[in-house]
């Protein structure tokens, strides 16, 4: 069986405490909070850019390195993709489609 150090316990509960009192931060306050209008407008793109942060990589790189051919079969799955969801605006037939 796994040896669990006194430090390593220490660390999960810790970050466990942290999680919590940051998540539940907004339920301390008794009169309602309001984001600023420029940290609202930030967060509206806020998936946009997790999901091109995600989704970018794993197209044009191979093991950490760009794609060297027009060839690959990402490239033509990500065109036919984003093409569908301009025509037709839906999620799942863009997943499909690419």
């Amino acid at each position: 069986m796994l040896e669990m150090h006194w430090h390593t316990l220490l660390t999960i509960v810790a970050l466990g405490v942290v999680t919590v009192v940051t998540r539940s931060f907004f339920l301390f306050s008794d009169r309602p909070w309001k984001l600023p209008h420029w940290a609202q407008r930030g967060l509206q793109y806020a998936p946009i850019a997790a999901l091109a942060a995600v989704i970018v990589p794993e197209v044009v790189t191979t093991q950490g390195v760009l794609v060297d051919t027009w060839r690959d079969a990402r490239l033509f799955a990500a065109a036919a993709g984003a093409a569908w969801f301009f025509w037709q605006r839906g999620v799942l037939g863009t997943i499909v489609v690419g």
